[in-house]
């Protein structure tokens, strides 16, 4: 391997994957430092799974290299890349105890029983299972599994952990202390951790680092806070968020504004390349729309349904031209279907897009 990477955790150099003569991953390439907690997210299909995979060994790469603290695993089997994959599946030995479920790739990796005994002991009581060693998985809940799977594959050691939606079969109020329990664990060991997820919500708790993929295309990688208020594209700003992004059809007027509807915003962008009255998209997160009263700068909309969620309240009004506008409310009176409202916008929550999609600055 070329020198100054032996410190990265993850290097995918060029990565690309066919199946027969259809190519669906293109090209990518990614380094994930050590220590770091990335998760791989993105709609069903975009390829999150299989670049996983092809990280662990159990898909062939077509072309490209990946690299694990400085060496060359591309073709490697998956016992060899210092690997620990967990599934959505527990996968554990249902006629086994918790205690040889840990041990039992040690077990078969001839490690000596002594020190089997002791990793199990150490395992069992970070993950707070030390009491469930004797029973066996049909014995305990979803959880406990869960815990146990993760159990199994820290045991091992591993160089770097991989995720492959580990919560997506536990019931809500389960995934989040499993969430809680992971982002723990992460803190407490300090291994890498390459975590696979379509919710966004465990994207933006856990991640150091989110990557979000399209048709097997990386369309940003970066911190959380970086990818939800510095979205690259379109698809980025539509795809984090929940509520999702506001896109407001908007003419560009040539003197450094846009026109929505019959208002008029600044819009702090390069307008060089665009024409007056070309359109483009005016972003705006529901959480930054705030009701004024009329004026300049002022979007106008009628509520249609109000929607109260304990602490938060979302408005969903409808333009003069017909458009929908989401506004998220923390507090303020209980505004009612029917009633006619002014929204502003601060100038540096405002996010442009072209007709496809890229970001205008």
């Amino acid at each position: 391997m070329a020198n100054g990477i032996s410190n990265k955790s993850v290097v995918l150099s060029d990565i690309r994957k066919s199946y027969g003569g259809l190519e669906v991953i293109h090209g990518i390439d990614l380094t994930i430092e050590e220590g770091d907690f990335v998760v791989f997210v993105g709609p069903s299909g975009c390829g999150k799974s299989t670049l996983l995979r092809m990280i662990a060994g159990l898909e062939e790469v077509t072309e490209g290299e990946i690299a694990i603290k400085g060496r060359d695993v591309t073709d490697l089997d998956p016992s060899e890349r210092g690997i620990a994959m967990l599934f959505q599946s527990y996968a554990l030995y249902p006629h086994m105890s918790v205690s040889e479920n840990l041990g039992f790739g040690l077990k078969m990796a001839r490690t000596d029983p002594a020190e089997i005994a002791r990793r199990v002991a150490q395992v069992s009581a970070i993950l707070k299972i030390d009491h469930l060693l004797d029973r066996r998985p049909g014995q305990l809940s979803g959880g406990q599994r869960q815990r146990v799977a993760i159990g199994r594959a820290i045991v091992r050691k591993p160089d770097v952990f991989l995720f492959d939606e580990p919560l997506s079969n536990l019931d809500a109020e389960l995934r989040v202390s499993m969430r809680i329990e992971i982002a723990r664990l992460h803190r407490e060991l300090g291994n890498t951790m390459v975590y696979v997820t379509h919710d966004q919500t465990e994207a933006m708790t856990l991640a150091d680092q989110i990557v979000v993929l399209r048709d097997g295309r990386i369309e940003q990688a970066g911190s959380p806070r970086d990818v939800y208020e510095d979205p690259a594209n379109m698809f980025v700003a539509g795809f984090i968020g929940s509520p999702r992004m506001n896109f407001l059809d908007a003419e560009w007027q040539g003197d450094g504004t846009i026109r929505v509807g019959e208002t008029t915003l600044e819009a702090a962008i390069d307008g060089g390349s665009l024409k007056h009255g070309e359109r483009l998209l005016l972003g705006i997160r529901p959480e930054h729309i705030a009701v004024a009263e009329p004026g300049p700068e002022r979007i106008a909309a009628q509520v249609e349904f109000s929607e109260y969620l304990g602490g938060t309240r979302y408005l969903y009004c409808q333009l003069e031209d017909g458009q929908s506008l989401v506004v998220e409310q923390r507090e303020g009176p209980n505004w009612q279907a029917g009633e006619k409202l002014s929204f502003a916008v601060p100038d540096d929550r405002r996010r442009f897009f072209a007709e496809d999609g890229r970001r205008l600055r």
